[in-house]
């Protein structure tokens, strides 16, 4: 009964994308912390910043299972198409919407100190998408990794 779950935590494929995903997060906490001079536990599961934990995730995936699958595998297609779509958004969409956010909250901003009072109880999330190094980065990292777990991982 139990065997669902002793496969999903013993999944290499799944384990690899996840560790990806974690690594990147505490990256991207010391990071914004060099660089800001502050600690923000905050960062470890928020979105933007460098490295990009998505791009690392499914890039990660997609290599781990071309190693394991090979490339004319429907899985390896399914993983790859997966990791261009989703760095493909993190870099246009969701990269946009954050731009978009930091204008409406100067609006927002602008409003409130003309009319001398909050006038919106909400300040919109600016780090939800990354630049083109943001994704690169996470997409190396993503593919050191998959390297790394496939030589580890039974």
């Amino acid at each position: 009964m139990m065997t669902w779950l002793n496969e999903l935590i013993h999944n290499p494929f799944l384990i690899t994308a996840v560790s990806s995903w974690a690594i990147a997060q505490v990256l991207k906490v010391i990071i914004n912390a060099f660089i800001t001079k502050q600690f923000s536990l905050e960062r470890l599961f928020g979105d933007g910043g460098m490295p990009s934990g998505h791009s690392a995730t499914v890039s990660s995936l997609a290599v781990f299972t071309a190693l394991r699958c090979g490339c004319g595998s429907v899985e390896f297609a399914v993983a790859a198409v997966m990791a261009i779509i989703v760095c493909h958004d993190a870099m246009g969409v969701r990269l946009e919407t954050g731009k978009q956010a930091v204008v409406l909250n100067e609006i927002i901003k602008h409003f409130e100190d003309l009319a001398k009072q909050d006038l919106f109880s909400v300040t919109l999330k600016e780090f939800v998408g990354h630049t083109p190094s943001q994704v690169c980065v996470g997409i190396l990292l993503g593919i050191a990794n998959a390297f790394t777990m496939h030589h580890l991982l039974p």
